[in-house]
């Protein structure tokens, strides 16, 4: 069980229409497992090196490592490890990772979707559930999302739901095989006074 105290918030289960967040779930396995084989082209460029082939790294046995890995973080505070389902099917995460209380509150944003479903304002429609939480139950204050300069659709996914782009991080994070910049960018507890789902709702209008 999560400790409250060291995690208010969680765990949690998000929805809003067609999206539900829930936490990573021991049966999932082999679906996760399904899902990031066929996504690996989609997905590779922006994932951390690793020595592993892609096979090896997403196989069912690997996705419980890493669900274990990330229920630990969570326990202790310091990850919001979702799994995301579109019209019931898994079909990516959210996470917000490496969460600091004190006097900065705040954690780092990622998220991948199913190349089946991009497109379709279903990836920042989970972000914006997850963001809203962050800010509301979790308490955190700021968000921080580091993209890489290269991925213009994530870019996008983010200024639309009312993050600043605040800098410039040279070679900041092995990926796909290097040292690669990103770009920063920040969402204040404070920038949306309605709430980064309203945000989505006001870019989506047919889906209100």
């Amino acid at each position: 069980m999560t400790d409250p105290a060291l995690h208010p918030g969680w765990p949690a289960r998000l929805t809003w229409g067609p999206v539900e967040l829930h936490p990573l779930r021991r049966r999932d396995a082999v679906e996760w497992s399904r899902v990031r084989l066929a996504n690996e082209d989609w997905l590779r460029p922006w994932e951390p090196t690793a020595p592993m082939p892609w096979a090896e790294r997403h196989s069912p046995a690997a996705y419980r490592a890493m669900r274990r890995a990330v229920g630990r973080r969570a326990r202790l505070g310091t990850s919001l490890p979702f799994a995301v389902r579109v019209e019931g099917r898994l079909a990516g995460q959210v996470t917000i990772d490496n969460i600091v209380r004190g006097v900065l509150r705040a954690g780092y944003l990622g998220y991948w979707i199913d190349q089946a479903v991009a497109g379709r304002g279903m990836a920042s429609l989970a972000v914006a559930l997850v963001c809203d939480h962050a800010f509301g139950p979790v308490g955190l204050h700021r968000v921080q999302a580091d993209i890489r300069p290269e991925n213009g659709p994530s870019q996008r996914l983010v200024e639309r739901l009312g993050f600043q782009r605040e800098g410039l991080l040279r070679r900041y994070l092995d990926i796909d095989g290097d040292w690669r910049d990103h770009l920063a960018y920040g969402l204040l507890a404070e920038d949306l006074p309605g709430g980064v789902l309203a945000r989505w709702k006001a870019n989506n209008p047919s889906a209100t």
